[in-house]
């Protein structure tokens, strides 16, 4: 019996503050990477809108809404390309009006809404290039670890910031994951350094493959993103990157190499802590 197998693409995006022509362009991405034959396609954090927090609030949408923009188009791009289509991170509307969740949504290929993820840590940081962030102050945080199954592949998800804790991703293996996602929109002074190896510690402490759709590029308010939206396979190498343009990247995942790489270091049976 052949090992089980996984095409998949992770989509590079520049998005910037119109949701039509935002959901446009992912339209368009998903569409071609359907065509390349991938089951399960990506967008970056931020792909429907990236710009001032007051439009956010204005944009966002209650869960589950098949009469909002954002999410009525994410529905039909699943069901037209035939892929499982995960969506990483867009303004969900919250209690709290001024702080919707930043959320990833997964569509199956039926355009139906089968999961969902509210990003858990939130970008408040001040960097030594002078840029200060906070996250916090225009979104509520999420409290709860996500996976779901396609085929044999248990996909964990998580968003950008999420990045840096790794007990996370050791929660989302303890739970079977073997393909964890990153959508992300990483500023250019901390993807430069830090965004290719934190991927590649995630992959192999967890000896599962990393999907990591990227923002890149120039966006409104001064923000600009790293982008080399990547893949990343068990054992730390990068099979695929995407160059400094809008696209996707796109690659076949083998569970059996997968097992492969754990069985010759069983470093997840052999943990202690």
């Amino acid at each position: 019996m052949e090992p089980e197998t996984l095409r998949v693409a992770a989509v590079q995006l520049q998005s910037q503050d119109d949701v039509a022509q935002n959901l446009a362009e992912c339209g368009r991405q998903v569409a071609c990477a359907g065509r390349d034959r991938a089951k399960l396609v990506v967008l970056p954090e931020n792909f429907a809108f990236f710009g001032a927090e007051e439009t956010k609030r204005a944009v966002a949408e209650p869960l589950g809404d098949p009469a909002g923009e954002i999410q009525g188009a994410l529905a039909e791009m699943a069901r037209s390309a035939e892929v499982f289509l995960v969506a990483g991170g867009f303004p969900e509307a919250s209690a709290d009006p001024a702080r919707p969740y930043n959320t990833a949504l997964v569509y199956g290929p039926d355009g139906q809404l089968v999961h969902s993820y509210r990003k858990i840590h939130l970008f408040d940081v001040h960097l030594q290039d002078g840029t200060s962030l906070a996250e916090s102050a225009g979104t509520t945080g999420g409290d709860s670890i996500v996976t779901f199954d396609i085929g044999s592949f248990r996909v964990g998800l998580s968003i950008c910031y999420d990045l840096r804790f790794p007990e996370l991703y050791r929660a989302l293996v303890a739970r079977g994951a073997n393909v964890l996602l990153v959508p992300a929109a990483f500023t250019s002074h901390t993807g430069k350094d830090h965004w290719r190896p934190l991927l590649q510690a995630r992959a192999i402490e967890s000896q599962a493959y990393v999907i990591a759709a990227a923002q890149w590029g120039k966006h409104p308010r001064g923000r600009t993103t790293y982008g080399h939206s990547l893949v990343v396979d068990p054992w730390g190498t990068v099979v695929a990157e995407a160059s400094d343009q809008v696209g996707f990247v796109s690659t076949t995942l083998d569970l059996g190499y997968l097992q492969r790489v754990r069985d010759a270091i069983p470093c997840l049976t052999n943990r202690r802590l």
